[in-house]
């Protein structure tokens, strides 16, 4: 009897484990089948100009109408069209007064800005999104996109100092005070100080912005960001910004600005 049921128990044990190889082959073959048709999906729609990554990292350099800067912005896919963005900015807003001028000597000394009093940079750190309106449609086409953000804006007041000439004759630096208006303001004016003085003494000014975008990305490959991006701002602060003597203090500044971009998606 132990005979007869030893090799049937081991040939059922047989059976059973060349079952379960054949069912992990076959499972193995179908998760293999299933990646390798996500692959050559991934490189249609490349091919197609479709845009897709999981995350982005990308640069700009922005000119603006009323200055410079630049900024840094993390993107995380959300959906197939809708990206979510952290952005961070740093720019510095020009008086459309400020007017340059050169030192006494004309060679030897810094230029200077009649006036003015104060350095005004900002510093935004807002969340938003990136909604593609329009895919590339091959690799050398242009994909469009819609930016929109929102958030902090923090206004850091930098003091303008001037080289001049006081009663005595001395060389003196300085930056505007009631006590040296006359000097700040008057014919003894020699110069710039310098971009090294006033780091010391920042003031900061709390406010929010919002800002809105059109993206062009003409970048060949997906993973890398190449582009140009067109928009408005808004930042408004919780006090008046004293940029220049003698001109009306704003709390509200709206600009246009124009920015390259370059960076990385994977």
């Amino acid at each position: 009897m132990i005979r007869v049921i030893l090799p049937a128990v081991f040939v059922f044990l047989f059976l059973d484990l060349a079952a379960q190889d054949t069912t992990s082959k076959g499972r193995r073959n179908e998760r293999k089948e299933e990646r390798r048709q996500k692959v050559n999906a991934l490189i249609r729609q490349a091919e197609e100009g479709v845009l897709i990554f999981n995350k982005q990292s990308i640069f700009g350099i922005q000119l603006r109408t009323n200055g410079y800067g630049g900024f840094f912005e993390y993107g995380r896919l959300k959906t197939n069209r809708k990206t979510n963005i952290y952005r961070l900015d740093l720019t510095e807003i020009k008086h459309s007064k400020e007017e340059k001028l050169p030192d006494v000597s004309y060679f030897l000394g810094n230029p200077y800005i009649y006036g003015k009093i104060n350095n005004f940079y900002q510093l935004t750190l807002g969340f938003g999104q990136q909604y593609i309106l329009g895919q590339k449609g091959n690799k050398n086409g242009v994909a469009m996109s819609a930016v929109y953000n929102a958030g902090l804006a923090i206004g850091i007041l930098r003091p303008y100092y001037l080289e001049v000439e006081d009663s005595t004759g001395e060389l003196r630096t300085i930056k505007y005070s009631r006590e040296d208006s006359v000097l700040f303001t008057g014919n003894s004016i020699h110069g710039g100080g310098g971009f090294g003085k006033g780091w010391g003494e920042l003031k900061f000014k709390p406010g929010a912005f919002a800002k809105l975008a059109l993206r062009f990305d003409y970048g060949r490959f997906n993973e890398v960001v190449s582009g140009i991006e067109a928009g408005v701002s808004l930042e408004a602060y919780a006090t008046k910004i004293p940029i220049m003597l003698m001109q009306k203090d704003r709390q509200l500044f709206f600009q246009g600005y124009v920015a390259i971009l370059f960076g990385r998606r994977r």
